[in-house]
């Protein structure tokens, strides 16, 4: 009887030191963070939104398209703005979900492969009181007729009374602080392997934009390319470097719209 007591402590034992492991590699990458535990006292935050995916409603643990690139695209990034700003920002990404009593906290919000979520109405009228009331959301890598049509679905529900309009090559969140009217297409990891820019049949890339009634862009669409990848892949030989480089100068001119405006 004493023998197999001993196997179920050991066990336990074993697991306590292996989630310990993955919680210091976790802490080493750049841990997630969810809304309402941050414990430092950051300017800016990189906060993730949390949504629930076209196919089918995820749980809160579960790794949905929402959280694509993580934890290196905010882990790089962060360190980039570090390096190229003086904002004081965050250590660590935040989620938030749109029904989460933080989320009015942060002004700039990041929202990853769009082409697959799925808002619900309650969550569709909290993402537009939070952008009325002055938020600024960055919506990227989602590609092709098929993941517009999913985007603007959700995205209708928010707003359904304002148009979606392209932004002109001189429109001031392009000139904020680094001048980026050169439109290139800034690719996928895919790229990598097939040499091409482009996924789905998103040849072409689109800077967009939802305005206020005072003309303040409230939500920046990047259509056909892939931010998140060019800074996860800040570290890696071989992603090319102007295209990670010009997807931090985009960073830091949206953050700087974003709490300017």
């Amino acid at each position: 009887m004493p023998a197999k007591r001993i196997l179920p402590l050991r066990c336990a034992t074993l697991v306590t030191l292996l989630v310990a492991a993955v919680g210091g590699w976790a802490l080493a990458r750049g841990q997630l963070v969810f809304s309402g535990q941050a414990t430092d006292d950051g300017e800016f935050f990189f906060a993730r939104m949390q949504y629930g995916d076209a196919r089918g409603r995820l749980g809160r643990w579960e790794r949905g398209a929402w959280l694509t690139d993580w934890p290196e695209a905010e882990t790089h990034l962060l360190q980039g703005l570090d390096r190229l700003t003086r904002v004081d920002t965050g250590a660590q990404g935040i989620a938030v979900g749109l029904a989460d009593d933080e989320l009015m906290k942060y002004p700039w919000l990041y929202a990853v492969e769009v082409g697959r979520w799925y808002l619900e109405d309650a969550e569709a009228a909290r993402l537009r009181e939070y952008l009325l009331r002055g938020g600024f959301l960055m919506v990227d890598d989602f590609w092709g007729t098929y993941q517009w049509a999913v985007f603007v679905e959700s995205m209708s529900r928010v707003f359904p009374d304002r148009p979606i309009v392209d932004l002109e090559d001189d429109h001031e969140l392009l000139h904020v602080l680094y001048d980026l009217d050169q439109r290139i297409q800034i690719p996928g990891r895919s790229y990598f392997y097939s040499g091409v820019t482009w996924q789905e049949d998103g040849y072409v890339p689109y800077w967009r934009g939802i305005l206020d009634d005072d003309g303040r862009v409230m939500v920046a669409i990047n259509f056909n390319m892939d931010m998140g990848d060019a800074w996860e892949h800040a570290d890696d030989p071989y992603y090319p470097e102007p295209m990670t480089a010009l997807a931090y100068r985009f960073a830091v001119n949206y953050l700087i719209y974003a709490m300017t405006h």
